[in-house]
């Protein structure tokens, strides 16, 4: 069953539809065939902009997060046997300072509609019964509805688009992992494994390439333009907030090799 006949998910779809259409239109003395692209691209702002709260929220969080390691380090190694106890009482210390242990994954929750209504934008047909003119639209000769894969086994000049963005997801993901890395709170007196499972871990940026590959050419811009935004916010707001007297104690870092 397609989820989108059903009546008000089909409404949001259609508004969304409108919406893009009618950006990309006021945007074509600029950008020319490549409206729809740069409309994405400011949708991706705007959705970011509106997000900033949440990403300082996160940033405040991790900070505490940090400010609270050796608190946490001391739950863990007493209640090492009993992870029940342990969850309640890490619970409580998250609560005590108005913070959560999943603060990391709202950006990403709070993305997901956006880019579930961008991927299904360009990937449909029809829209509400009548054609998807948003299909016809590109970047650079590279169709927005098209994938990495579908123009992989065309061929074409779109293909080079589709290298520009997975380039610019590489260098994204590798500072990331870096700055990660550099960052990780680790317990020194826990086994090595754990250092090893957190360097796998920190490869996980580099997944969205992959994502990438598989989703329409307008959903990618988002991706790549998103992961960009992050990177960026994230690193002004951990100066801003990492200074005096609440900045958190050094500690060791994960070797990056």
């Amino acid at each position: 069953m397609d989820p989108f006949s059903f009546p008000p998910l089909a409404a949001v779809l259609e508004a969304a539809y409108r919406f893009v259409e009618g950006l990309a239109a006021l945007l074509q003395p600029i950008a020319g065939v490549s409206s729809a692209a740069l409309a994405i691209l400011v949708i991706t702002a705007l959705v970011r902009t509106l997000l900033i709260p949440v990403g300082v929220s996160q940033v405040r969080a991790e900070c505490t997060r940090r400010r609270l390691h050796p608190q946490i380090l001391a739950l863990q190694r007493r209640h090492r046997k009993d992870p029940v106890t342990l969850q309640q009482k890490m619970a409580e210390l998250y609560r005590a300072e108005n913070t959560s242990q999943f603060a990391g994954i709202l950006p990403a929750l709070a993305q997901a509609p956006v880019l579930s209504v961008v991927y299904t934008l360009f990937v449909r047909n029809t829209i509400d019964g009548h054609a998807n003119a948003l299909l016809a639209q590109q970047l650079f000769a590279a169709p927005l509805g098209g994938s990495f894969l579908h123009l992989l086994a065309g061929g074409g000049v779109g293909i080079l688009v589709y290298l520009a963005l997975f380039c610019e997801l590489a260098a994204v993901a590798w500072i990331s992992r870096r700055i990660a890395l550099r960052l990780q709170l680790v317990d020194t007196q826990a086994p090595a494994s754990a250092a090893t499972l957190a360097r796998a871990l920190s490869w996980l940026p580099f997944a969205t390439i992959v994502f990438a590959g598989f989703v329409p050419l307008a959903a990618a811009l988002y991706l790549a333009a998103s992961a960009t935004w992050t990177l960026g916010e994230r690193m002004l707001l951990r100066r801003w907030y990492w200074r005096g007297p609440e900045r958190a104690a050094p500690v060791a870092p994960i070797p990056t090799r």
